[in-house]
């Protein structure tokens, strides 16, 4: 099985994605769907990938055999076709990889009610076994509807129709009118384009809202923009410089994560965004992964504080959770800056409340976070600056593979400080503690923290750094993971 359910949906290399697999993954997913309702219709969206238009046709197709109707929303971002699926209360599909490389690809499966949570997972993938076992009789017997190489047989393709344009409408109706018109007016804002599937539909919505947009960097080809490891970080601080801009924004390839760079050309962290946006809409209950900066707790400005595994689905669970128990303004974030609502929520002046929307979403904290700065009277440096001094960097080994990450990160769980005084005693100090929620977050007794985690859908290990500086946290980031590099390479790890 090449396919597998990682941190946010079903990924793989796009070799594997064969029209076979994405089929059977999304019959197993819609299968799973008809267990607790009855849709009429599936909801299917996708981003800029070469790949993705035959992934989609492959969705599309198994949602045929099932007897649903296909609502095609286009290229729109994954937010988009959630807020369809949610308002329609049919399932929803996007075909991406978000951030990763283009050699890879994705699908992100939503039910009617929200995203795939980690049980419901459980159960696509049995199904999916199952109906794996049938294809394989089917290809025994000559009767697939699938070549030898997996692809849809020729007299089977068809087009995916007419674009309906309401997922994307109503995406941005969302968010304009849950702020004040003309409230970012004065706002010059650099809006990068590159291949990001939002790349005409957040800048309607801030211009929509009064900001002056300088779009640059569009791109024909997939740029793979990881919101947590910016790797071009002085060209985009150049654009800003040049224009004279408040800021730079943009999001990753669905449109899910955003990427926030200051008036100064720092690039904004995600979990430092997630905690100014979360303070904007004054929630009273927030929940992040373990990753994310502790200046969280520190800043004191939220009622209950709730860390989690790593994960979109992880956040989700602790948020309705956080309803359960009585919040009423309960929102979540990730260190990519995604940021997730469990609770409609209001604003005074809005002309309408904000429907809950428990799946990441990158336009929410962007027009935040400029809508807050202008309010305030404060540049973002200086809304980053009123924090408390903790500050994060990320950075990632690439060609690393899942079971390499994971035996490393079980290596430091079993020997604990033994394993870390070995590794990292000297360039870090002495060890103080290691929270195992999600990889090894190691805290040592200067307060410094470095967390290693194996990534959950790619060939990819992670490493995230928390100090008092900016500088001690990028330095404690290379060194780590010049540590990690040169252990695994002389067979120290795992």
């Amino acid at each position: 099985m090449a396919l597998k359910f990682g941190t946010s949906g079903v990924r793989g290399l796009v070799s594997d994605m064969t029209d076979r697999e994405c089929c059977l993954y999304t019959l197993a997913f819609l299968r799973y769907v008809k267990t607790g309702s009855s849709p009429r219709a599936v909801a299917l969206a996708g981003d800029h990938r070469k790949s993705t238009p035959r992934i989609l046709k492959a969705a599309a197709f198994a949602a045929q055999q099932e007897g649903l109707e296909v609502d095609y929303c286009g290229l729109v971002p994954t937010p988009a076709v959630t807020v369809q699926g949610l308002k329609l209360r049919i399932p929803s599909i996007m075909v991406t990889g978000s951030h990763i490389p283009e050699d890879r690809n994705g699908i992100k499966y939503n039910m009617p009610w929200g995203e795939v949570l980690k049980t419901d997972e459980q159960e696509i993938s049995l199904r999916y076994r199952d109906l794996a076992e049938l294809e394989a009789e089917l290809i025994r017997n000559g009767t697939s509807a699938f070549t030898g190489e997996g692809g849809l047989k020729p007299e089977l393709e068809f087009e995916l129709g007419r674009e309906n344009p309401a997922a994307r409408q109503d995406y941005v109706d969302r968010i304009v009118s849950f702020f004040t018109e003309g409230c970012l007016e004065g706002m010059k804002v650099v809006f990068y384009q590159h291949s990001c599937v939002s790349r005409r539909i957040l800048p309607e919505i801030l211009e929509r809202l009064g900001a002056k947009l300088v779009e640059v960097g569009w791109s024909d080809t997939f740029v793979p923009v990881d919101t947590e490891a910016v790797q071009d970080a002085e060209r985009l601080a150049e654009w800003v410089v040049e224009h004279g801009a408040d800021a730079l924004v943009t999001a990753d390839g669905d449109g899910d994560r955003p990427l926030v760079v200051d008036e100064k050309g720092k690039v904004v962290r995600g979990d430092v965004l997630g905690i100014l946006v979360a303070d904007y809409l004054e929630a009273d209950s927030v929940s992040v992964p373990v990753s994310c900066n502790t200046a969280l707790e520190q800043s004191v400005r939220f009622v209950n504080v709730d860390r989690t595994r790593i994960g979109s689905p992880y956040v989700i669970e602790s948020m309705l959770n956080a309803v359960e128990a009585g919040y009423k303004r309960v929102v979540g974030y990730e260190a990519n800056g995604g940021f997730l609502t469990a609770t409609d929520l209001t604003r005074e002046h809005a002309a309408e409340s904000l429907s809950a929307l428990p799946t990441r979403d990158a336009a929410l904290p962007i027009v935040a976070l400029l809508d807050m700065s202008l309010r305030r009277g404060q540049p973002i440096s200086s809304l980053v600056s009123s924090l408390p001094a903790r500050f994060t960097v990320s950075g990632l080994l690439r060609g690393i593979p899942a079971e390499t990450g994971k035996a490393v990160v079980e290596g430091f769980r079993k020997e604990s400080g033994k394993k870390v005084s070995k590794v990292f005693g000297k360039s870090f100090g002495a060890f103080q503690g290691m929270d195992c929620t999600d990889g090894a977050r190691i805290t040592f007794s200067t307060g410094d923290i470095v967390h290693l985690r194996p990534s959950g859908n790619a060939p990819e290990f992670r490493c995230y750094s928390e100090s008092s500086s900016e500088a001690r946290a990028t330095e404690l980031n290379r060194t780590a993971l010049d540590i990690i590099r040169a252990a695994l390479e002389s067979s120290l790890l795992p």
